[in-house]
């Protein structure tokens, strides 16, 4: 049956390329952008704990898999059937514990292995894989995790944060340097030590800074409707009016 609903699928697929002008004019860089968008919008569902949204974004989702997936066979690079066999064939080979005689004892030890295979399959770094476009600071968190994986990482959580310590010093210090680019260095190495230290709480920094960006948003949106209630604009507020209503924000959000 899910065969079968996914064939049906594919095929809608290759229809809507033949027919529909504007889906035949897509390539795939043109899609690329709500590919991701597309992703986005599935984590949030995640976040939100909302299925009947993260259905639909798995479906919107799978749709770019097909998408990209088509026009590449229309093109001879592969097809479907091909992508498909790749992750198969990847997940048998990575998983030598379930599909093979590797034994193990614990998930550190798997993801040891895990990164050992992949230098076998001809990556020259540990750290190859993690895509230059994810956001910076999803993106160290990856790197760390991927070094610790193969045992270089601290012994310690509180030798990490005397590291975030001494890297917001050094920022501070720097600030008064007058130089503009090793500022922007100094800073960029507390984010570092600072999802170090993230990861050392089990916490994905990501994550972490999403609810805050998401929080900041309704305790300033009740700052607004706080001020527009009173008859007046933000913009014509004062900023004691609106820490007024900030720590009120914090109390009820």
């Amino acid at each position: 049956m899910t065969g079968e609903k996914f064939e049906e699928l594919y095929n809608i697929m290759k229809r809507l390329r033949k027919e529909c002008p504007w889906d035949r004019e897509q390539t795939h860089d043109s899609i690329k952008g709500a590919t991701i968008e597309e992703t986005y919008e599935l984590i949030e569902a995640i976040d939100e704990k909302n299925y009947d949204e993260m259905k639909a974004e798995l479906g919107d989702l799978l749709l770019h898999i097909l998408f990209h997936s088509v026009m590449a066979e229309e093109d001879k690079h592969f097809n479907i059937n091909d992508v498909i066999d790749t992750i198969k064939e990847k997940l048998i080979r990575r998983h030598p514990h379930v599909f093979g005689e590797v034994k193990v004892n614990g998930t550190d030890e798997i993801l040891k292995n895990w990164e050992e295979i992949k230098l076998s399959e001809g990556r020259e770094s540990i750290l190859e894989g993690v895509p230059k476009n994810l956001p910076s600071l999803a993106r160290a968190y990856r790197l760390q995790e991927k070094a610790s994986k193969i045992g270089f990482d601290w012994s310690n959580k509180e030798d990490v944060w005397k590291k975030v310590l001494e890297e917001i010093n050094e920022m501070h210090a720097c600030e008064k340097l007058n130089n503009h680019k090793k500022l922007e260095e100094e800073i960029g190495d507390v984010f570092f030590a600072l999802t170090n230290y993230a990861r050392f709480l089990g916490i994905n920094p990501e994550n972490a800074l999403r609810i805050t960006n998401e929080k900041f948003i309704a305790r300033f949106n009740y700052v607004e409707s706080k001020i527009k209630e009173s008859g007046k604009s933000i913009t014509q507020s004062s900023l004691e009016e609106m820490d007024k209503y900030w720590e009120e924000s914090k109390s009820k959000l």
